[in-house]
């Protein structure tokens, strides 16, 4: 097709960009998407068959549409200026120094994005968010906007991504929800019936939702923060299942089957990962903290912090059952992303156990199907400060296996932190016969039959699990 109806330029070739345009373009023939970046590594990744990101489903949609009506550039100006629509899909990370540092959300790539279009567009554009950003970030946008010396109208929505890596492509394909924000001014609302009009090619318009800009901004933290809260509550009572004998599985069920509270994220973990549950309850608190709203902020606080309790809990579990000491001990740790079905390791709990175990001195082996080097030593320096240059012998501290018996060859324990599928169909035998005695299992993600780990003479320790050893009445 050599004319389109519409044409689409996003600036952002990451995780929410590139799977976004990719659908859009499929269930839109009629629409010219082009996903602009300023890293060439990161676009020529786009244009190969090694796509830069791990997601079940992706490279399926980006072979059918490549070269058709979804296109990689670095050519950034062109496609802005030909562009009727721009979405603003960057980074937005937590501030690490200055005002709000360590909670407040960094959009310095936000506002370059808006200063480039204002520079380079010829023609009147619909602009919107994509990443998850502060409330009235929009405001700030339309403001370097609206300074622009050509005369132009730029309309600023915001479109927030509900996407849950790993699922992503089926998350696009049949959202439970399109969420799409606006002024409420004439011009506002014929922006938002533009968009909507894209998403309407597929998804049922009962299901596009619109609202003024602030609410849509707000709803996307609000969303996360609800979900990371869930998973919070039900790690605070794995802990008490674990001291009382009560079984956080049942538990999970028994409360689940309440239809007022329902069983999606009961499920009792190591903890929360990712880029974004983390950060964007931080930067709900920044924003209380900002409106003096200090009872809300520490209410929200605290589902990091016990985030942060559960992951420091279960390595600390390890060492104790462990005749407290790991020093020069071989552990085995299989997964390092932080869920399954990615290979993205932002935040992941894998690596603050991995941190607190080489401080006891332990050898940590890694298998993760998806996760590379690299990016493993790339987190643990941005996220723990955990480099080559402040821990010596890094290198040999951390070894990645080509697979998870290597991995457990000769190894004291086994600690499962990311749910794999392949994890649960492994020759626990034979992984215990490999193993140095007593070959202790800590499973992280409660995805083991532990009965038969226990027939076949390991040690298990499992999160919101009693401890046999510990009760006679069980």
């Amino acid at each position: 097709m050599s004319t389109f109806d519409l044409k689409i330029c996003c600036m952002g070739a990451g995780y929410v960009g590139g799977p976004t345009m990719a659908v859009i373009a499929k269930k839109c023939p009629n629409i010219r998407v082009t996903v602009v970046d300023i890293s060439q590594k990161q676009i020529d990744a786009w244009n190969s068959n090694d796509l830069p990101i791990y997601e079940p489903g992706l490279p399926e949609v980006v072979d059918e549409c490549r070269g058709k009506n979804l296109f990689f550039s670095t050519d950034i100006a062109k496609e802005i200026d030909e562009a009727d629509i721009i979405f603003i899909s960057v980074n937005t990370p937590t501030k690490t120094q200055g005002i709000g540092a360590g909670r407040a959300a960094n959009v310095k790539n936000c506002e370059l994005c808006a200063r480039k279009i204002a520079e380079v567009a010829t023609s009147n554009k619909i602009v919107v968010e994509k990443s998850t950003v502060p409330v009235r970030t929009a405001d700030a946008v339309r403001r370097v906007l609206k300074c622009n010396d050509k005369g132009l109208d730029f309309q600023v929505l915001s479109n927030p991504e509900f996407l849950a890596e790993g699922t992503a492509i089926d998350d696009l394909m049949e959202p439970s929800r399109v969420l799409i924000g606006g002024q409420q001014t004439p011009g506002g609302l014929k922006a938002i019936e533009t968009l909507v009009s894209v998403y309407a090619q597929w998804v049922p318009r009962e299901q596009i939702i619109t609202t003024n800009l602030w609410s849509s901004e707000l709803s996307k933290l609000v969303a996360n923060a609800f979900l990371a809260q869930r998973v919070s509550s039900i790690n605070s009572i794995s802990a008490l299942c674990e001291a009382t004998g009560a079984n956080v599985k049942e538990i999970s069920r028994a409360v689940g089957s309440d239809v007022r509270i329902g069983s999606r994220f009961l499920s009792s973990s190591v903890g929360f990962g990712g880029s974004c549950f983390q950060k964007d309850i931080l930067n709900l608190v920044y924003l209380c903290e900002t409106y003096g709203l200090h009872e809300c902020a520490e209410y929200w606080n605290q589902v990091i912090k016990l985030n942060d309790y559960q992951k420091k809990r279960f390595s600390e579990k390890m060492v104790s059952k462990m005749f407290n000491t790991v020093t020069g001990k071989k552990l085995a740790i299989l997964g390092f992303a932080f869920k399954k079905d990615t290979g993205d390791v932002r935040e992941t709990p894998s690596m603050f156990v991995v941190r607190d175990l080489m401080a006891e001195g332990a050898k940590i082996h890694v298998y993760d199907p998806q996760v590379k080097r690299e990016d493993m030593f790339s987190e643990m320096a941005y996220t723990c400060n955990v480099t080559k240059e402040n821990t010596p012998g890094l290198e040999d501290l951390v070894t990645t296996s080509p697979d998870a018996y290597s991995a457990c060859e000769g190894s004291h324990a086994l600690a499962v932190l990311t749910e794999w599928d392949e994890f649960k169909s492994y020759d626990f035998q034979r992984i215990y016969e490999s193993m140095a005695k007593p070959a202790f299992v800590f499973d992280g993600r409660n995805i083991l039959d532990h009965e038969k780990l226990r027939e076949i003479g390991f040690e298990v320790y499992a999160i919101g699990k009693p401890d046999p050893g510990d009760f006679d009445d069980l």
